[in-house]
């Protein structure tokens, strides 16, 4: 799991002092036009938004899909019913915007996790085995999306339980039972490619 630890990009937001209640005053402020308390949300929100889209984009695409998604929240922003539902809200705009970006692009099977995408952890891991990197990104690419969803946010993003269950509206245990499967099912992902390996 180490070669995954540590992908955060300077273009991903912290996301550390998450109150709802602050989170419901942002809203309000940037509904009646705060730009200041929108780039709040923002920075709350934006490492969130940017592990839901790092596990479903190329990585090339991440920064444009960044600027749509928050471009569209601001857009809808009025038509949010509950303020402190603004996490999970925003990680729906999130999903929906990584859909459509496959329906635009249909052709394209390239995720974030291919080996182009791995410039960024060879540099920061120099020690990882290149081969050993590429058989875990390609188990997590064969997970079902909410498991890989979940496991960017912790690994890639560096996110706690109770961040990610905060940013997406889930219960901490929700949270911590779905990352323990997740884990398993990329252990089980990587230890059948590697058997495969050792058959060949």
């Amino acid at each position: 799991m180490g070669a995954v630890a540590k992908t955060q990009t300077e273009d991903a937001p912290s996301g550390r002092g998450l109150d709802a209640r602050d989170t419901v005053a942002l809203v309000s402020r940037a509904r009646a036009g705060d730009r200041r308390a929108f780039a709040a949300l923002y920075r709350r929100h934006g490492r969130m938004v940017h592990g839901v889209l790092l596990a479903r984009l190329p990585r090339t695409e991440l920064r444009d899909a960044m600027q749509e998604v928050f471009t569209s929240a601001l857009a809808k922003l009025d038509g949010l019913r509950d303020p402190s539902r603004f996490g999970p809200w925003l990680a729906t705009i999130a999903r929906n915007c990584a859909r459509d970006w496959f329906k635009r692009h249909a052709n394209t099977r390239e995720l974030a996790h291919e080996p182009g995408a791995l410039d960024d952890r060879r540099a920061a891991h120099p020690g990882a085995d290149l081969a050993d990197t590429l058989t875990l990104l390609a188990g997590l690419r064969e997970l079902p999306e909410d498991y890989r969803e979940l496991l960017s946010l912790r690994f890639a993003e560096g996110m706690t339980g109770p961040e990610i269950a905060a940013q997406l509206g889930m219960t901490p245990g929700s949270v911590r039972v779905k990352l323990h499967r997740g884990v398993a099912l990329l252990r089980a992902q990587v230890e059948a490619a590697d058997t495969e390996d050792s058959h060949d």
